[in-house]
């Protein structure tokens, strides 16, 4: 709202001066033609004023998504490098730590609209067509789990899109109170001492114990390599016999399929847990019990509670449409669509053992 704001402001001062400056008959400015007008008249507003017909769907916002937005975005809205984050972060909002997103933050679908098609791409701007503007906004709706993957988004059905936040903003009138308009700032001696109260934190790297050399900083490189162990957790999945050696080729062409997965997932030698868990020793594991992860969802813990296992029925299930295979999974990914991706992806996988 507050550049709606500024441009009026602005357009009225333009107006004053050019105004003031014909009628002492200084020859400055004149009055902008009506093409001028609309060339910058391309906002939009919360209520679809301004929105151009057209149309796009979730399947064509991933393709654009990925040759235009991933590079910066990530490929599932998780961010590269100090990026902006386009995805996540419900229920954050009230947090320490705040993640504001499009689907934990932002409160009108018209801001999505205006800002991919007014300054995206970054170096780009103005380059997206109306419909491939619908399918970015699209596409950015399905990564928060707003829709689903089959939504079309067009003129006709914009506003009937509801974001999460719509009620989370009010007017600022602080300035207006008097606890506000009475309080003097402090400028000196302000207080009596200063004391840390918090420290900054890296999730899943601390030790539980305390006191631990480890978590002091004390231990030396043999005692923190001497808290490893090969053995498996107490509880952990166990694994189904050895299948045949997948095909080479195959392998290969799935390496390849898996450039997908890699802004969340790990696998091969040295692999991590990243934004999802590392994916050596995947296939035949129960689903839900990557040693280590601790950040599933609820439905796909259930799912492996109730017996699933990642086999080549379930995987070629779930990489195929993950929000249809385990309803309320957080795998942002719209699935694979070619039956040789995923038969390649399942290769490959395959050939990463633990």
């Amino acid at each position: 709202m507050s550049r709606f704001l500024n441009l009026a402001a602005a357009a009225a001062l333009v107006s004053v001066f050019s105004t003031a400056a014909l009628a002492d008959g200084l020859g400055l400015g004149r009055p902008a033609t009506p093409e001028e007008v609309a060339a910058w008249d391309i906002d939009i507003r919360p209520d679809g004023a301004g929105l151009p017909e057209g149309s796009g769907s979730v399947f064509d916002g991933e393709e654009i998504y990925a040759e235009r937005c991933a590079v910066c975005h990530g490929d599932f809205g998780e961010a590269v490098g100090r990026w902006p984050v386009l995805a996540g972060g419900r229920d954050t909002l009230a947090s320490s730590r705040p993640v504001k997103t499009v689907g934990s933050y932002w409160p009108y679908l018209s801001t999505v609209w205006d800002y991919v098609h007014r300054a995206m791409p970054f170096g780009d701007a103005q380059s997206l067509t109306d419909d491939e503007t619908y399918a970015l906004t699209a596409y950015i709706l399905y990564l928060n789990d707003l829709v689903d993957d089959e939504f079309e988004l067009s003129r006709d059905n914009f506003t009937e899109v509801a974001m999460p936040n719509a009620d989370g903003f009010f007017p600022d009138d602080r300035m207006e109170t008097a606890v506000w308009a009475k309080r003097e700032p402090c400028m000196t001696d302000c207080k009596a001492s200063v004391e840390i109260t918090g420290r900054a934190r890296v999730l899943d790297v601390t030790p539980d114990d305390p006191t631990s050399k480890i978590r002091t900083g004390t231990a030396t490189s043999e005692e923190a390599a001497a808290t490893q162990t090969d053995e498996p957790a107490a509880g952990a999945a166990t694994q189904v016999a050895a299948v045949a050696a997948p095909d080479p080729e195959l392998v290969a062409a799935g390496k390849s399929v898996f450039r997908k997965c890699q802004a969340c997932h790990a696998v091969g030698d040295g692999a991590r847990h990243k934004i999802g868990p590392h994916l050596n020793g995947a296939f035949g594991r129960t689903v839900g019990t990557a040693d280590g992860f601790t950040k599933y969802s609820k439905a796909m813990a259930a799912a492996g509670e109730s017996g699933m296992v990642w086999d080549e029925a379930s995987l070629t299930a779930f990489l195929q449409n993950p929000k249809a295979t385990i309803k309320g999974t957080r795998m942002a990914f719209a699935g694979l669509r070619k039956d040789d991706d995923l038969r390649a992806i399942i290769a490959y996988l395959q050939a990463h053992p633990e």
